[in-house]
């Protein structure tokens, strides 16, 4: 099984605990805590992934990192040590934030632009998006200038890369494949 296909269950098992005992939006704070935390953090990322790092030392930092989140957060970290499976982590949350705003009605595109977005744009992108979707749209926008220029759009599991940095990986790919 995919690592996708398995943070979507995670996270769809989340979502339905947090239903369940009216928590939706406490556990989607937690979440968004969670995936920009460690999104920010390249060390964070490196320790998760570390097979040398003991998963109760994982826990206990996370735990410590998180502290005063809601219990099923807290239980969600401490099942993915249990499963051996924390290096998910961020994917299982950023998979929850959208099940949770599907929940709702809306979704989120995650724009990833190599300069700021001004109004117009994000107007223009408002628009387009809620057109291929059909639904009400919440835009979030991300600076990454490692992707040159051009931007990346998310939207649910859809995604869409028109970045400089993916047009020259392709085009380096097809002059090695051509050789």
């Amino acid at each position: 099984m995919s690592e996708s296909r398995a943070a979507l269950r995670y996270a769809k098992a989340i979502l339905d605990m947090a239903k369940e005992n009216k928590a939706l939006d406490a556990v989607e704070k937690d979440m968004r805590s969670i995936a920009a935390t460690i999104s920010d953090s390249k060390e964070l990322k490196d320790v998760l992934a570390s097979p040398v790092v003991s998963g109760t030392s994982k826990k206990s930092a996370l735990l410590e990192i998180f502290k005063g989140c809601n219990s099923i957060t807290e239980g969600t970290i401490t099942m993915l040590v249990d499963n051996k499976r924390l290096a998910m982590l961020n994917e299982v949350a950023l998979k929850y934030i959208i099940l949770n705003e599907q929940l709702k009605g809306k979704n989120v595109a995650y724009v990833t632009t190599a300069v700021p977005l001004n109004a117009a744009m994000e107007k223009k992108i408002l628009k387009q998006v809620a057109t291929i979707t059909g639904d009400e749209v919440t835009i979030e926008s991300k600076i990454d200038e490692s992707i040159i220029g051009g931007f990346i759009l998310r939207v649910g599991d859809l995604q869409y890369d028109a970045s400089i940095s993916n047009k020259l990986s392709n085009l380096k790919r097809e002059f090695s494949n051509s050789l």
